[in-house]
């Protein structure tokens, strides 16, 4: 028996030696490519179209958010902005947003208004076809931050005019200068994944927008005070709920795609790790305004806690690389108490954000690109600065500019009976509950 066992060793020591030099050599090589270009173009197209469709299957949460957060009365119009905001995004930025943005001049501010065209190669690294999905999602998500904000008395049409004009040209542009390799690229801008460039943006929209068409009637009192609560009640807040969940989900891939490449270990292990901090950011939002409103408000207010999950979500996304765990939860944290402070903030000034999407996109989207320079050595504070005003003054004049004309023109707002009646009345014909407010 022991002479067979020697036997049957013998035989197996080569391969066993073999394969563990194999392993040896493969770690001690991870951070290089060992694969051919046909496969890591293969690799890095996967990773556009599965976080791709992350980040679409992010319109869902929007429109569970925002459904359940508004009034039972405007739940079917909710419904339909979402679902006619992202057709409208996709044809405008197949129209014009995506050579707007990547047709641009090196060092430029504007590209051309032509349609997209697939010019896939193997040498690009990935397909051209996987690119354009994955940044026109980018794009919807930028026109969904305004749609909540408005909501309950703006009219269904002009704000698919509206939605429209932002994906088409406002959004590129802005997305141009940084990622179509324009002026705040050259400059040494950083924002990973949008805490600016998306997130600022459809929030410095929004703000426009609910200046120009003001709070909903009765939404506050005579002394700047919110009106009571039940008027105003949100119509469900486990769907409130189900629909952060949903966005927290399809962050992974809004950050995890801006990797933009699959095709070595290195990038592979960079994915993880911004898998990582986006979920610990997130969480940290949630804890930050939880334990805040806890302290100064007396009750733990769950709106808050769902919107400081956004606000810390969009803090970590201009750089969700670079932070170790800690700095992550921190950056997180921060983003929710903005939320509540910021808010608190717009009830002061009488400005009725029904969503709180503009804390949690625009106040903690300017945090998160102003925070850069803390963890990335490469980014530098008045850059940051530079970056964040030009982006969001542009956008917020060039809005309030296109909401003053259509409001001008065919009309904004509802009227006082329409908005009475409740948007899904007057809008869509379509009732959401059977029971309303």
């Amino acid at each position: 028996m022991g002479g067979l066992m020697t036997k049957l060793l013998k035989k197996l020591s080569a391969p066993i030696i073999s394969l563990i030099f194999l392993l040896n050599m493969s770690s001690a090589g991870m951070a290089e490519s060992t694969v051919s270009a046909e496969v890591g173009f293969i690799f890095n197209t996967l990773l556009f179209l599965i976080c791709g469709f992350l980040v679409m299957f992010m319109a869902a949460g929007f429109a569970m958010l925002e459904s359940g957060m508004v009034t039972s009365k405007s739940v079917s119009v909710i419904c339909a902005k979402n679902i006619g905001l992202f057709s409208i995004a996709g044809i405008m930025f197949w129209m014009v947003g995506y050579n707007l943005a990547y047709g641009i001049p090196e060092g430029g501010y504007i590209g051309k208004f032509i349609p997209w065209s697939d010019g896939s190669a193997v040498d690009t690294g990935y397909s051209d076809g996987s690119d354009w999905y994955f940044q026109m999602v980018f794009c919807a998500t930028t026109v969904s931050i305004v749609s909540g904000t408005m909501a309950e008395r703006i009219k269904l049409w002009p704000f698919f005019v509206f939605a429209a004009i932002l994906s088409g040209i406002i959004y590129p542009i802005v997305m141009g200068w940084q990622w179509g390799g324009g002026w705040l690229a050259e400059l040494g801008f950083s924002d990973f994944a949008g805490s600016t460039l998306v997130h600022s943006t459809g929030g410095a929209a929004a703000l426009a927008g609910a200046m120009i068409i003001g709070p909903r009637l009765g939404r506050f009192t005579k002394s700047g005070a919110p009106a009571p609560l039940k008027p105003f009640a949100a119509s469900s807040i486990p769907l409130v709920t189900i629909g952060v969940f949903i966005l927290w989900l399809g962050w992974f891939g809004f950050n995890g795609g801006s990797q933009l490449a699959m095709g070595t270990a290195a990038d592979a292990i960079a994915v993880s790790t911004i898998f990582i901090n986006t979920f610990l950011a997130g969480a940290g939002g949630v804890i930050g305004a939880a334990i805040i409103t806890r302290l100064n408000f007396g009750k733990t207010d769950v709106v808050q806690m769902l919107n400081g999950c956004i606000g810390g979500l969009v803090a970590v996304t201009a750089e969700p690389l670079a932070p170790a765990p800690f700095e992550a939860i921190l950056i997180g944290a921060v983003g929710g108490l903005i939320v509540v402070y910021g808010t608190k903030l717009l009830f002061s000034l009488q400005i009725d954000d029904v969503v709180g999407a503009i804390p949690a996109h625009l106040f903690a989207g300017i945090w998160g690109t102003l925070i850069v320079p803390a963890t990335n050595s490469g980014a530098n504070f008045s850059t940051q600065l530079i970056g964040v005003l030009s982006v969001n003054i542009f956008v917020f004049i060039v809005a309030y500019i296109i909401f003053s004309f259509i409001k001008a023109t065919v009309g904004l707002r509802l009227s006082k009976e329409g908005e009475t009646k409740g948007t899904d009345v007057t809008e869509t014909g379509v009732i959401a509950y059977a029971i309303r407010d």
